[in-house]
């Protein structure tokens, strides 16, 4: 299977997954769920087949950088969300992403200090967000949701990834980070239920990016000194530990 399969096989069924976590248990569960490295990782191993393993590390840090600048979008779209609409919450979330990481990109930083950089943009952000109780009664939805949130999703990332490996390693593996289904998510939840299930959204989505930075840093590292199949199966095992961690302070909020 090729990245471009790999991209309209598992992104439909991620947004039917998440969409369908948040009805049952939250919005917030279906942001953290998206936070997971569930395409990015697969996108990664592909990277490493295709380009080689050093490729791929400069990849993770773009991805890390990437990790930072997703805490600005989460943060710009929560604070916006709450006076005006979602385009324009998408439009100051859009923008504070960029800034983000065009910034990161430019002073080339090393992974480690990248990887510290995403955590601490990640807590700070959590914490700028007021904590609320997790949603779990949900509107009613009309039947063209589900099927509207997975055909933009797939659209999307076709479109932003498809020209990612001539950006080079750096840029590519940071555009690949744009949350993509986070923004579905968050814009369908905003439009439909209001500002309050979008802002869920977005504070699951940082919960869950813990895990990703994690996964991405451990991966770097392990990359040029160890076997493909050791690297991402020890980046994988990391990450699942942050994300139960995650998970288990999420639902302690809720």
């Amino acid at each position: 299977m090729n990245t471009l399969a790999l991209k309209l096989s598992l992104t439909p069924v991620l947004i039917l997954a998440a969409s369908l976590a948040g009805r049952r248990w939250g919005e917030a569960i279906g942001g953290w769920l998206v936070g997971l490295p569930l395409t990015s990782g697969p996108v990664a191993f592909f990277l490493t087949l295709d380009q080689g393993p050093a490729f791929a590390q400069q990849a993770a840090a773009g991805s890390l950088a990437g990790t930072a600048a997703q805490a600005c979008f989460g943060l710009g779209y929560f604070w916006t969300a709450e006076r005006a609409r979602w385009p324009v919450a998408f439009g100051a979330g859009t923008a504070a992403y960029a800034i983000g990481a065009l910034s990161l990109q430019l002073l080339a930083l090393p992974h480690l200090v990248l990887f510290l950089i995403a955590l601490a943009a990640l807590t700070l952000a959590l914490r700028a967000m007021p904590a609320q109780p997790i949603r779990r009664v949900v509107a009613i939805l009309p039947l063209w949701d589900l099927p509207a949130r997975m055909a933009v999703a797939t659209t999307l990332v076709v479109a932003v990834t498809a020209g990612a490996s001539t950006l080079g390693p750096r840029l590519s593996g940071l555009v690949a980070t744009f949350p993509i289904f986070a923004t579905v998510l968050t814009v369908f939840a905003h439009h439909v239920q209001g500002a309050a299930a979008a802002r869920q959204v977005l504070r699951g989505l940082l919960l869950g990016l813990y895990g990703f930075a994690t996964f991405f840093a451990v991966l770097s590292l392990l990359l040029p000194q160890a076997s493909m199949a050791l690297a991402f199966i020890g980046a994988g095992l990391a990450a699942m530990l942050v994300q139960g961690a995650s998970f288990k302070l999420m639902r302690r909020a809720g």
